[in-house]
C-alpha cells in the first residue's frame, strides 16, 4: 500500500528550513531579484529541500539522510547564489510560495540529478 504524504508536516517542516539559512543578527535585507542561472541554483535548492522534508515527514528516509539533502540544499545556495543569507532566505521563501507541495515533489523526480551536476557543491 503506497504511503501518503501529510502536507500539514511537511509545510511545517519546510519553514523550519529557515533556521538551517539563518544567521544570527542578521538584519532584514535589501530586495533582490535573482535571474538565470542564480534563479535555476534557487529553484533546485527549494526542490532539495522541501523533499527532504516531505520524505522525511512520511517516514520514507531517517534524519541523517534528511540532514544530508539540507545541507546540500545550503551549499548550493552557497556555492551558486549571490548575496546575503537574508536575500537567500527571503528568496527561497518565493520560492516555495510558487511552487506547490506536489508540484515541487513532481521537479525533484524531474530535476534533482541534473541539480547536482549542474550545482556542485564539492
Amino acid at each position: 500500500m503506497p504511503r501518503s504524504i501529510s502536507l500539514v508536516p511537511v509545510t511545517l517542516s519546510v519553514l523550519s528550513l529557515a533556521a538551517v539559512l539563518a544567521l544570527p543578527g542578521a538584519a532584514t535585507a535589501a530586495q533582490r531579484v535573482y535571474e538565470g542561472r542564480e534563479a535555476a541554483a534557487l529553484r533546485c535548492a527549494n526542490t532539495l529541500a522541501l523533499t527532504a522534508v516531505a520524505l522525511s515527514a512520511a517516514e520514507m528516509i531517517g534524519e541523517g539522510e534528511k540532514n544530508v539533502m539540507l545541507g546540500i540544499t545550503v551549499r548550493i545556495l552557497d556555492r551558486h547564489v549571490e548575496g546575503t543569507w537574508a536575500q537567500k532566505r527571503a528568496a527561497m521563501k518565493v520560492m516555495r510560495d510558487r511552487r506547490s507541495v506536489p508540484d515541487t515533489l513532481e521537479d525533484y523526480r524531474r530535476i534533482a540529478e541534473r541539480c547536482l551536476v549542474q550545482f556542485p557543491i564539492n
